[in-house]
């Protein structure tokens, strides 16, 4: 849908608690309920679980979308560039462009949270690591590192010193 259909569309799009699209990418369920195709680029929207002990992202930059991470249930740890830290039900995090962040769960329940991404478009890299380890290939860091280059995403180092 282009940005004119997106703007002469008479009415609201409801989503339903079971609508979305569900993408298991490197043990990190992600469940997509808004993508690009749904709000004419401008952003998605995703609700994703991470199991406790299940690295969602190693720190890593985005040039071309911001994140913002909202944390409903469990501790997420998150790397902010300076380090890490924990965050629980309620905190948000923005990762805007250009800035360090991953996250992953070091406690013992599943976390639950929300993404939301602006401009839309990285649901496209779910999408591609997804197809790829469906199609056999193993998630490996330089599989990843190739993708998230196609999407205007770098690692970053934790350990500059």
């Amino acid at each position: 849908m282009d940005d004119d259909q997106f703007e002469n569309r008479a009415r609201p799009l409801l989503r339903r608690a079971g609508d979305g699209e569900l993408l298991d990418v490197a043990g990190v369920a992600h469940f997509f309920r808004l993508t690009g195709e749904h709000t004419g680029g401008r952003f998605a929207f995703e609700e994703f679980s991470l199991a406790p002990g299940t690295i969602g992202a190693r720190p890593h930059v985005h040039e071309g979308h911001d994140e913002y991470f909202y944390v409903l249930q469990g501790q997420l740890t998150l790397h902010t560039g300076d380090g890490e830290t924990a965050a629980g039900p309620g905190d948000l995090l923005a990762a805007t462009r250009g800035t360090p962040h991953g996250f992953r769960n070091a406690g013992a329940v599943t976390v639950r949270a929300l993404c939301l991404y602006t401009p839309a478009g990285y649901e496209d890299y779910f999408r591609d690591v997804h197809a790829a380890v469906s199609s056999g290939a193993e998630a490996t860091d330089e599989l990843l590192a190739e993708f998230r280059g196609r999407y205007r995403t770098s690692s970053h180092r934790a350990d500059r010193g």
